[in-house]
């Protein structure tokens, strides 16, 4: 089995990656980008019998900062 866990910053925290992204797409003529979050895609391959609830541990306790950071999680 795979997961496929996205991890972004929760809305209101300073995205200083995303802001220099935005103003590198400015500089480099693309109009119209209001914003930019940038985030992180973490894909696993799991033991057959992994249940969701181990991945959703593995988030708090390791691939988010969830003071700052949200994720989701797809199974595949």
């Amino acid at each position: 089995m795979k997961a496929r866990v996205h991890v972004m910053l929760k809305e209101g925290v300073l995205d200083p990656q995303g802001e220099a992204v935005r103003h590198a797409l400015g500089a480099l003529g693309f109009e119209g980008v209001g914003g930019v979050r940038q985030g992180k895609v973490i894909e696993l391959d799991l033991a057959d019998g992994t249940t969701e609830e181990q991945v959703t541990q593995m988030c708090e306790q390791l691939l988010a900062n969830t003071v700052i950071e949200k994720y989701e999680i797809e199974l595949n």
